[in-house]
This record gives structure tokens, C-alpha cells and sequence, in this order.
């Protein structure tokens, strides 16, 4: 008889046990970590544990109690069923929900390209038309010579060094994330053969991007690209003017789409009509063929080159000939 009573009494403490800690759980269950709605951005990465991911979860914020949210999971069966992703998630928001935005994979991404060519300004417009940052802070920290440093970038801006390609961000990611990501595909796609061509041609990473970017805005004809080069290179070597329309638009604040003989006398640091060599910065971000193109340039003795108002150019090795070619697709065009 004592025996029963004891079972019975043991049985009665667990069963108000259990239902304590059940009880407590459904309150956690509906219970948010805080009241704040500022979404923080949370990286889960593949193969993450689950109990990892509580503890990311908790030192981010976005929830109390890792055991807690652990016995959530068991409880709704759902502890091995999370999806890894680029999350964003608010204190504001209940551990249930939390807990159910990682079951069903709703990670906050957003497919972008990157044209090649884009300047550092259109991309910052186009990543703001698709709310994953904002234009003006953008800029500024692109244009931050000790974050540029910070990356290993030995120039004034980011201009040149943010890769064009097809990438998926996460809202939430920020500005800084989202820059460090660009910068880190050029690093990737600037393989080491490129690097030893470089001492080969005896210029600075950071200039061998701007004669790029120059050869991206020059010419849409992947054939073309190599022979700009070999202008552009040729020209630099007789320590002639660049005379590279791109490079007068670039340093215009009102470019209006017809670039005036007017346009070509207005003194700025980038216009190579009448300052010697590079400009001071890429003037565009360019893709790899055009890096390419810059680091082996067609072996040929042009030293000029005009539209002829197709997409393609006409190249010549003397002044009279190039001559004789303005003459034919420019003026009397």
C-alpha cells in the first residue's frame, strides 16, 4: 500500500513537472526576445547544428535560451528539419515564428546583376530599386579611403574593384557586406597568372583596373577589345594623350549624352584631352574579358581609333590615316 502511494505520488510530482516545464515552453513559445522591430541580418550557414544555431540566434538577439528554443524544436519535431540560409530576423518577433521561418527556408534573398561597365553610382542605385541598401550611405562608405584600404585596395574609391556578376544578397546584409562581397569575386577572378602579368607590364593593380574600365566603356565588341588595348597601350608609351571620350564623360556632373568640342576644353582630372595619362580612378567596373584585354594587348602598331558609328571602330597607325577616317564616318556622316 505505502509502495502504491509513493508510485503514485512520484508519478503525481513528474506529472507537474512536465506540465510545468510544458506550460513554460507554451509561454515561450509566444513570448519575443524584446520589443524592438529593427531587422538584423543572420547568416546560417550549411551543415550548422541546431543547437549552433540557437546560439547565433542568441547572441544576435533574436531570442532567449538556447535550451529552451532547443526543447521548442523537439517538441514540434522540427529540430532537424531547418534550412540554412541568409535569414533577417527582429527581437520583436516569437520564438515560434522564428522557429518557423527556418523550417520553411525563408531566407531573405535577392537575385542581382551587375552589368559590366556599371559605375560605382549606378550600381548603388540599382542595389536601393532593390532594397538591399542605400544609395547616398553607399557611396559614402565606397568612397572611404580606410575601408578601401581595409580591403586591400590601394586607391580613393571602390570604383573598378566591384566585380559585375549575377549575385544573391540578402536584405539586411548592409552596405559594408554587400561591398565586401563584390570585392572579393574581382579577388577571386584576378587569378595569380594575372597578377605576374602585371609586373611584366610594370603597372599597379589599381591602374591596370582604370585602362579596363576605359576598354569596358570603348567598345560593346568583345573582337574590339584587345586592339583598344593596344591603342590605349601604345599611346601610353609615347607618353601621348589618352583623348578617350569615356574618360571626359565620367568626370562630367551633367553629361546630357552629347559630349561637345566645348566638353573636351573644360579642365577636370579626368579629362585625357588634356591631361597626360590615366585618370586618377577606374571610370567604370569592368568585366573580365576587358581585364583581360588590358593585361594582353593585341600586338599592333595602332595609335588611334573612330566609331564608324555601327558599335565598331576603325583603327589606324598614323595621324593621316586617322584622319582620313574621321573624315569618312564623322564628319561627313
Amino acid at each position: 500500500m505505502k509502495k502504491s502511494i509513493r508510485i503514485a505520488t512520484a508519478l503525481l510530482i513528474a506529472g507537474a513537472v512536465l506540465g510545468a516545464v510544458s506550460a513554460g515552453l507554451w509561454r515561450y513559445l509566444d513570448t519575443p526576445a524584446g520589443p524592438e522591430q529593427v531587422e538584423r541580418y543572420v547568416e546560417i550557414p550549411s551543415g550548422t547544428a541546431f543547437i549552433e544555431v540557437a546560439r547565433i540566434l542568441e547572441r544576435e538577439g533574436i531570442i532567449r535560451g538556447v535550451r529552451r528554443f532547443r526543447w521548442l524544436a523537439w517538441l514540434k519535431g522540427t529540430e532537424k528539419q531547418i534550412k540554412a540560409g541568409d535569414y533577417t530576423f527582429h527581437p520583436a518577433m516569437k520564438p515560434s515564428e522564428v522557429l518557423d521561418r527556418l523550417v520553411k527556408g525563408e531566407s531573405q534573398t535577392v537575385t542581382v546583376t551587375i552589368p559590366e561597365g556599371y559605375t560605382m553610382g549606378q550600381i548603388a542605385h540599382l542595389l536601393q530599386e532593390k532594397g538591399l541598401a542605400d544609395a547616398g550611405s553607399f557611396l559614402s562608405l565606397a568612397s572611404d579611403e580606410r575601408f578601401v584600404q581595409s580591403l586591400g585596395i590601394h586607391g580613393v574609391s571602390l570604383e573598378g574593384f566591384l566585380f559585375p556578376d549575377t549575385y544573391r544578397l540578402s536584405k539586411g546584409m548592409g552596405e559594408k557586406r554587400i561591398m565586401q562581397v563584390f570585392v572579393a569575386r574581382f579577388q577571386a577572378v584576378f587569378k595569380d597568372e594575372y597578377r605576374t602579368r602585371l609586373v611584366d607590364l610594370r603597372v599597379t593593380l589599381e591602374e591596370l583596373v582604370t585602362l579596363a574600365s576605359i576598354i569596358e566603356k570603348e567598345t560593346a565588341d568583345p573582337a574590339e577589345r584587345h586592339l583598344i588595348s593596344a591603342v590605349l597601350h601604345n599611346r601610353l608609351k609615347r607618353g601621348m594623350m589618352l583623348q578617350s571620350d569615356p574618360t571626359v564623360i565620367y568626370g562630367m556632373k551633367d553629361f546630357r549624352g552629347n559630349l561637345t568640342s566645348e566638353d573636351l576644353q573644360k579642365e577636370h582630372p579626368y579629362n585625357t584631352y588634356l591631361v597626360k595619362g590615366l585618370p586618377p580612378q577606374p571610370i567604370a567596373n569592368p568585366g573580365e574579358a576587358s581585364l583581360k584585354a588590358a593585361l594582353f594587348p593585341s600586338s599592333v602598331p595602332y595609335m588611334f581609333f573612330v566609331s564608324k558609328n555601327n558599335g565598331t571602330h576603325h583603327f589606324s597607325t598614323t595621324l593621316e590615316e586617322h584622319e582620313r577616317a574621321v573624315n569618312t564616318y564623322q564628319r561627313k556622316r
